[in-house]
């Protein structure tokens, strides 16, 4: 299976004497789902917003699709969606957002447009809520609007800001349920804290803290099922038996 994304050697910082991502490397296949953990202020969203092209690395380089950043047919949620719960948006018009780029000189959307919006709602189970007010929905289906809202330039790569950051475990659950029908077709890679609940959708964790080390989900002790982030998991194999021997988890 071919790579949807390839990083390699990729190193950032925002200041000169501070490096955030440190040598970086690791690649994901065409259509499956990654998750991406690790301590708060390890780099996970920084990772994001060099694979949107929105930073620019020290050195490395990054692929999607064979292209580097930024490309096309990439979707994005954002971790928070600012707005005033009191404008008259609807659902509808908030997925149509993520046409934007197709807009015509007369700022409106088509027709072909319009029905890619409603079937993104459709594959987020949310065409009943199609016209109403975006701020009168719940967390959990506001949620699931920005997921139609990113697959409305029908992306090859989904990449999510941990989307279920302020949502129930019941809206969290059909979240999950949601991100993982989308899989086919799709490189979807997701950031999360709430790791034990992504274990049975992904194929792989990405564990980010300065550096990236890629695991497999029945590789990840319960500590880590747990979050409580520790760093044997980011040492080389030898460092972490010599750890485990002294201090077994």
């Amino acid at each position: 299976m071919s790579s949807s994304i390839k990083v390699e050697n990729l190193s950032f910082g925002y200041h000169p004497k501070e490096c955030i991502l440190n040598d970086v490397s690791f690649s994901v296949a065409a259509g499956q789902f990654l998750g991406i953990i690790g301590p708060n202020g390890g780099g996970k969203s920084t990772l994001l917003k060099l694979l949107l092209g929105l930073l620019e690395p020290w050195k490395g380089s990054i692929l999607i699709n064979n292209t580097p950043p930024p490309t096309p047919r990439v979707g994005y949620v954002p971790q928070a969606f600012q707005f005033d719960k009191y404008f008259p948006i609807t659902a509808l018009e908030v997925v149509l957002g993520g046409r934007a780029r197709n807009l015509s000189w007369a700022g409106r959307y088509s027709k072909e447009d319009r029905e890619a919006a409603q079937t993104a709602l459709a594959r987020v189970g949310l065409s009943h809520l199609e016209s109403h007010p975006f701020g009168s929905l719940s967390g959990g289906q506001a949620q699931r609007i920005l997921i139609a809202r990113a697959l409305g330039s029908e992306p090859t790569v989904l990449l999510l800001d941990e989307p279920t950051s302020s949502t129930d475990p019941s809206a969290e659950a059909a979240i999950l349920e949601t991100i993982h029908s989308l899989q086919e077709g799709m490189t979807i890679l997701m950031v999360t804290h709430n790791l034990s609940a992504i274990l049975s959708h992904v194929e792989g964790i990405l564990c980010v803290q300065g550096g990236a080390v890629m695991l497999h989900p029945k590789d990840v002790c319960e500590h880590f099922a747990l979050g409580l982030y520790h760093i044997p998991l980011l040492e080389t194999p030898k460092d972490h038996l010599t750890h485990h021997k002294k201090n077994p988890s």
